[in-house]
């Protein structure tokens, strides 16, 4: 043990001494090299110790080789040469341990490599990397492409960053259908919903102990985990690798951009599901207009605004130009913008095979584009139809199209939600709220479509905010008002109406509201700054 240690000086005497060592192991393997059968008898001498007294052998053994150590010097080199020894002998048995279970998994692990590689597919992203971690090889089976064809680095905290994304990107190669990246709130919605998916200050979980300067630190490093490359993988290997993408979702991915987000949809030409949610610097229309340049076979589209209101970039040709270019589009959801009936008309008629439709906390609408809507002239297959939360939308436009629900129209519909925490506008004036659905017939509707879920959820009148206080609120969350000042009022006889008017009558385009109510429109820069440099 202790030449293992500390080899003898190479004298006559040591060499005759070595020399007279038996060496039973190059007597039987001649084949070996001398230092290696010399290496692999010490080895074995000193396994062979029983445990029972190996400590203390060794520690005797030790002491000994310091104590005949003529100096410091020579002591602290014995120590070292100890530490590396051992270093190394650890090395080799974590190495030769990791090989049998290696060996053993290949023969205990029923399923061949191929299916394998099916069942790891069906992993999430995590899961996957903890499998690759335990052996190789289940590490060899989970570099496959087909492992990393569904990707999914959501996180309720910011734990990946830009190389993450790439890294699980490159791995997918052609074979990446789905990616879904960004921070989601850990308490979600369920389907059918418009509780919002943006992680911002005021709905960040977790943050309730915090003041507002802390949570405006948190927020600033949260959004610096991933930024505006982050998906610029996607049009590597010449625009190969997005090709076949089919599923894109991006949540609160603050520092992303409309340049970045539109080369990102140009990758990725057979896209069906984009979801996007909290992108402050990404505006609607330059959005809009990447889809329905690119992604012409898509399917469903989701966006929801950071700043409720405060995007109405959204222009008619635009409208027009989504609705002729991507004609299979059955799912449409803008929740949080500054839409007029007008161009939400032009979008719900317009797409043929349209069957869910949400433009929940979206300003401007009233309720008009839902005049002449089905018997054959668009939104005849709506089945989910969501307005929660819609300031300015009128009872009088959900009293006319529930009528028209129960006289027989619109026969595919099974979900619509017209809740509103504010009560439903007035027809002459919109500050008089309604609070109850007494004027809406929901009961008459109730018992002739009973398939129809219908939710209508007011405050009681007393529990109304005040106005000037729910302004006040939206501007401290960089809301955009789509008016003035908080005294201002509305001409009543300018929004009056009648249910004695004929329903399929399209009058209006939708902005009337606009131009007479004295609405002031304010033009939004698309070059915002971002608050974060």
């Amino acid at each position: 043990m202790d030449t293992l240690l500390h080899p003898p000086p190479q004298t006559s005497s040591s060499s005759t001494s070595m020399a007279k060592r038996p060496c039973s192991s190059s007597s039987q393997n001649p084949r070996l090299p001398f230092h290696f059968s010399q290496m692999d008898h010490l080895l074995h001498s000193f396994l062979s110790f029983p445990d029972s007294s190996l400590p203390i052998s060794l520690d005797l053994s030790f002491d000994r080789l310091l104590d005949c150590s003529p100096s410091d010097a020579d002591q602290a080199l014995l120590i070292d040469r100890a530490h590396n020894l051992g270093c190394l002998l650890l090395r080799a048995a974590n190495r030769s341990a990791r090989k049998r279970a290696s060996l053993h998994n290949s023969v205990a692990w029923v399923l061949p490599p191929d299916l394998t590689i099916k069942v790891f597919s069906m992993l999430d992203s995590q899961s996957l990397c903890y499998a690759a971690a335990t052996c190789s090889m289940f590490h060899k089976c989970a570099m496959d492409p087909f492992c990393y064809a569904n990707i999914d680095l959501t996180t309720v905290v910011p734990k990946v960053n830009n190389a993450v994304v790439s890294t699980m990107i490159q791995r997918a190669g052609k074979s990446l259908r789905s990616l879904k990246l960004g921070i989601v709130p850990g308490t979600t919605g369920s389907p059918g919903s418009s509780q919002p998916l943006v992680y911002t200050i005021r709905n960040s979980v977790d943050v309730s102990n915090f003041s507002w300067n802390d949570k405006r630190i948190r927020q600033g490093k949260e959004s610096s985990i991933l930024t505006r490359t982050c998906l610029y993988p996607l049009s590597g290997d010449n625009g190969a690798t997005g090709t076949l993408l089919r599923r894109l979702h991006l949540y609160n991915i603050e520092r992303m951009d409309n340049a970045s987000l539109c080369v990102a949809l140009a990758a990725c030409p057979s896209l069906l599901d984009l979801e996007i949610v909290g992108l402050s610097h990404v505006e609607l229309r330059q959005t809009l207009m990447s889809v329905s340049s690119n992604c012409h076979f898509i399917e469903r589209l989701f966006f929801e605004s950071s700043k409720t209101g405060g995007d109405e970039s959204l222009k008619s040709p635009t409208c027009f130009e989504l609705v002729n270019n991507c004609p299979n589009l059955s799912s449409l959801s803008l929740r949080g913008f500054k839409l007029h009936d007008c161009k939400v008309r032009i979008l719900v008629k317009g797409f043929r095979k349209l069957k869910y439709v949400d433009f929940s906390t979206s300003y401007s609408i009233t309720g008009t584009f839902l005049r002449n809507l089905g018997n054959g002239s668009g939104g005849d297959l709506l089945e989910v139809l969501i307005l929660r939360d819609c300031m300015h939308l009128r009872e009088m436009e959900v009293a006319r199209f529930l009528t028209a629900v129960f006289e027989g129209d619109f026969k595919f519909l099974k979900h619509l939600d017209i809740s509103n925490r504010e009560g439903l506008a007035s027809e002459g004036d919109w500050y008089q709220r309604s609070y109850n659905s007494s004027f809406i017939p929901l009961k008459q509707v109730s018992e002739v479509r009973p398939d129809v879920c219908l939710l209508a959820e007011f405050p009681s009148e007393g529990c109304f905010l005040d106005i000037d206080h729910m302004i006040d609120s939206d501007i401290n969350s960089e809301l955009s008002l789509p008016f003035q000042q908080s005294d201002h009022t509305y001409d009543g006889t300018m929004l009056t109406s009648s249910l004695d008017s004929n329903y399929n009558s399209d009058q209006g385009s939708g902005n009337e509201e606009y131009q007479d109510s004295g609405f002031v429109i304010y033009e939004e820069s698309s070059d915002e700054v971002d608050f974060l440099v």
